[in-house]
């Protein structure tokens, strides 16, 4: 009897195409997401130079890649510099960009600053660094974006960090405020832009999977857990738990803002909302402090 011929192995082919598929899906969301945001508020012109920062992390990263995508078929032309600050931190693998960028031929600046150093001798042991970090960090952007003549300054905050910083500003600052998409400095010499503002941060974590970015852990704030930010992180993700699409919905809302349903006089003219004639109407110290009148 002849010994039965084993069947054949299913081929792997299928399965990697559908691998392929889904990131190629992926990025098309991407890129749609990415467009849209230029789109509708303005992030970029015909002739601009974008000054593209790249921190060596997952949102960075996928922002330069998609704007590369972009470029290619955009509707105007634009060029892309990729800029990092290097901030000193100890063990930080200053080669890593460099060779990263190199490989997919990007042109590139690597700006080297020790903020690391003034921000752990400043700030106490145990307290949080992003604010001066961060106003450091900015200052050194804004400077070589000066010297460079950049006409817009791209940064990394996807749909997810701009919802987690009007709640942060909601809870700790009592101001119904966040991070706009698109941002004039308040020196009015510098445009910042976030083109990753309708992305999931989810769908970036995927992508920098399927892309394979050689990601840099941050050491200095990010390894901080008593954050308010990631007080509020944490709350935001268990609302999206119990109710899948309620960070989507907030995230529209901040587009959707109804001045005259707030309580900011200053945003809505609500004293002359009604007004019966062209008086001067008495201020509040007059309410307080005036003489009762006599009513007939």
């Amino acid at each position: 009897m002849n010994a039965a011929i084993p069947l054949p192995l299913a081929e792997p082919q299928p399965l990697a195409r559908t691998c392929k598929q889904d990131a190629d899906k992926l990025a098309r969301q991407l890129r749609r997401q990415v467009g849209k945001a230029i789109a509708d508020f303005g992030m970029i012109e015909d002739g601009d130079k974008l000054m593209v920062c790249l921190s060596g992390g997952k949102d960075s990263y996928a922002m330069l890649d998609v704007l590369l995508q972009l470029q290619k078929k955009a509707p105007i032309a634009f060029s892309i510099t990729a800029v990092n600050l290097d901030q000193k931190q100890p063990g930080f693998p200053d080669h890593v960009l460099p060779d990263y960028l190199r490989s997919i031929g990007v042109d590139f600046h690597i700006i080297e600053q020790d903020t690391y150093s003034v921000v752990s001798r400043v700030i106490p042991a145990g307290k949080t660094m992003c604010s001066l970090c961060s106003r450091l960090r900015r200052g050194a952007l804004y400077a070589h974006a000066d010297r460079h003549g950049f006409s817009k300054i791209a940064l990394g905050h996807h749909r997810d960090d701009i919802v987690n910083t009007f709640f942060l500003n909601l809870f700790f600052h009592a101001k119904s405020g966040g991070m706009p998409p698109k941002l004039l400095s308040d020196d009015g010499r510098h445009v910042v832009i976030r083109p990753l503002a309708y992305v999931r941060e989810s769908d970036i974590e995927a992508y920098a999977e399927v892309k394979q970015f050689p990601i840099i852990p941050c050491n200095l704030c990010g390894s901080q857990e008593n954050l308010q930010r990631a007080q509020v992180k944490k709350m935001l993700a268990q609302w999206e738990r119990d109710t899948p699409g309620r960070i989507e919905n907030i995230s529209r809302a901040l587009g959707n803002v109804c001045p005259s349903q707030l309580s900011d006089p200053n945003l809505f003219d609500f004293p002359s909302l009604g007004k019966r004639c062209d008086a001067a109407l008495p201020d509040a110290h007059a309410w307080l402090a005036g003489d009762e009148m006599k009513i007939d």
